[in-house]
């Protein structure tokens, strides 16, 4: 007779976790780790381009190579990532040896551990184990959290499927979704890009998606890493458009999950349009763009009264002065509203040195909002002419919003 789990939750907050394998499932699993404070070690000679952008971050430690026992020294837990049966059993019984719990992508049954499938509603955690089958405990997750979350719509009906999202009560293939994912926290998606991203059979992430999303799909749901690193690995953007084609095309229902709103710097009309030539429907859900969340997150209003009548939202990832660049720098110096720019931080100290020389006071007052609204938010606040250096000594990294206008001081005391 098999035993039931005995299930508990564990503390990892400072506490090595060690990760082997560097693609789908551990950018999958990674996030929830994080999430919960670990001292992640990854041991992978490769990683996908999210899981390089966490390395990068300096979130977890990134060991380029294959697994060795040693790796082991000091862990509390294990996740084998890897879908080699005969890498993952010699890292298991490393693992057993030490009396360290082990997660096994490749077998469950082979494993000490196994990970739940996950709901999260602000403080409330539900984990669900479905005596070893994934697909009841998501079932069964979903249900929780359809409670735990749910909204009646005017005529009383709790998440009844809305006619403009093509479903008719079951589940459609042979289509694509654009959702957005909203600027950093997971709580901000919307309910229906969040019920669209469970009925998914491919979904195809940026790097800017919260990472808990992921970490609750479905295990037989293929995830395509589509991340675009600033100045690093990315898949072309043709290349991104033919992946939804081509799995629509196949039958697959598939979501595009992009962080904040598709439709703001997030090229998702050049991916509705490759669909539409190829006769593939598309569905678009709005997301929480950043441009409002961020300055929101740092207690900056975009508008406020008898501060700012307007504000303008702007591409900074061209420089002032760049052949291709369609903004007016110069009229946008002239305004008396709030400017807002994203990707903008490479560009920064040539965007405020035209602002300037176009009439923009230095001492106008400015803000740098770093990851809003995650557990890794950080604000600088400073002027328009000092901004850029004080971006540098702070070390600020993308994905940041530039906030610049009088409502950057308006909440203050």
């Amino acid at each position: 007779m098999t035993s039931n789990p005995y299930p508990l939750g564990l503390r990892l907050h400072g506490r090595r976790v060690v990760v082997v394998g560097g693609g789908a499932v551990a950018t999958r699993r990674l996030p929830a780790l994080l999430d919960a404070g670990a001292d992640v070690l990854l041991v992978a000679p490769e990683l996908t381009p999210a899981l390089r952008a966490q390395a990068d971050a300096g979130r977890l430690h990134w060991v380029p190579r294959r697994f060795v026992p040693e790796d082991l020294d000091g862990a509390w837990l294990v996740q084998v990532a890897v879908d080699d049966s005969m890498a993952a059993a010699s890292v298991s019984a490393v693992a057993a040896e030490r009396r360290i719990f082990c997660v096994r992508a490749d077998d469950r049954t082979a494993a000490t551990a196994w990970t739940p499938a996950v709901t999260r509603h602000g403080p409330v955690t539900v984990a669900v184990l479905g005596g070893g089958d994934p697909r009841r405990a998501m079932t069964v997750r979903d249900a929780i959290r359809d409670l735990l979350a749910v909204r009646l719509a005017p005529d009383g009906i709790a998440g009844r499927p809305d006619a403009s999202s093509g479903t008719t009560g079951g589940r459609q293939a042979g289509r694509v979704a654009l959702v957005g994912a909203g600027p950093g926290d997971p709580e901000l998606i919307t309910v229906k890009g969040w019920r669209l991203l469970t009925e998914a059979d491919v979904v195809v992430a940026d790097r800017l998606v919260p990472g808990l999303l992921l970490d609750e799909l479905r295990p037989d749901v293929e995830l395509v890493d589509a991340s675009k690193i600033p100045y690093g690995p990315s898949r072309a953007q043709e290349e991104i458009n033919q992946i939804l084609v081509d799995r629509a095309l196949a039958g697959a229902f598939v979501v595009r999950l992009k962080g904040g709103d598709p439709y703001v710097f997030g090229r998702g009309g050049e991916e509705l349009l490759a669909c539409a030539a190829a006769g593939v429907p598309v569905t678009v859900v709005p997301g929480v763009t950043s441009s409002i969340a961020a300055p929101a997150a740092a207690g900056i209003p975009v508008t406020h009264r008898g501060v700012a009548h307007e504000f303008t939202v702007v591409s900074g990832h061209l420089a002032p002065d760049a052949p291709a660049s369609l903004v007016r720098w110069d009229a946008l110096a002239g305004l008396h509203g709030t400017l807002v720019i994203l990707m903008g931080l490479k560009n920064l100290a040539a965007i405020t040195a035209t602002l300037i020389a176009h009439g923009r006071s230095p001492q106008t007052s400015a803000a740098v909002v770093q990851e809003a609204t995650t557990g890794t938010q950080r604000v600088l606040r400073s002027t328009l002419g000092e901004v850029a250096a004080d971006l540098l000594a702070a070390e600020l990294r993308p994905p940041a919003v530039v906030v610049v206008g009088d409502v950057v001081d308006a909440l203050d005391g």
